[in-house]
């Protein structure tokens, strides 16, 4: 059965129908073009496909598109805009947060997700205090983008590249996360 859904992608609105079981992922890169969500494992493992879903970081070899009609959805290639890269994105072109480049986008999606989670307050599964405005560690980075994974291995510049955004956020903002 086919079904027609309208996505905010990136900033444009777009309408698609799309068969009932088809995955946001294939909806995005199949019928819209949108490339910047890899598909990796398809499974939710690797999290090469992940974006900005309503404003949250999300799998989406693991959702379905149909599920999502109206949603706004940001991909890496969203991030950025008229004045240039997004402070994440140059944060991993600064610290070299990618080797091969497959994972980036999900990475980098991610990563965005992370910092919005911190600035939230939202502990992780080694936050220390509880009652503490959460920090961003090098044990926090890796825990809360665990679920992004690197087959090149540039988990370093990733973290370093997660806390200098991170803490370029807190200088601009002031000090918040």
């Amino acid at each position: 059965m086919d079904a027609e859904i309208t996505l905010r992608v990136d900033g444009q609105e777009r309408t698609v129908t799309v068969d009932t079981r088809t995955t946001l992922l294939d909806a995005l890169r199949e019928r819209l073009g949108v490339t910047a969500p890899k598909k990796g494992c398809d499974h939710g493992q690797c999290g090469s496909c992940t974006v900005l879903l309503d404003g949250r970081r999300h799998l989406t070899c693991l959702a379905l598109a149909v599920a999502h009609d109206g949603a706004e959805v940001v991909t890496a290639a969203g991030l950025g805009g008229d004045e240039g890269l997004h402070p994440v994105q140059q944060a991993f072109l600064d610290h070299d947060g990618y080797q091969c480049g497959y994972c980036t986008p999900g990475q980098v999606c991610s990563a965005v997700g992370v910092l919005d989670e911190v600035r939230a307050g939202h502990a992780s599964h080694v936050t220390r205090d509880l009652d503490a405005p959460p920090g961003l560690d090098d044990d926090e980075v890796r825990e809360r983008m665990s679920g992004n994974l690197c087959r090149c291995g540039a988990y370093a510049g990733i973290v370093a590249a997660v806390r200098a955004a991170g803490e370029a956020a807190d200088r601009t903002a002031g000090g918040a996360a």
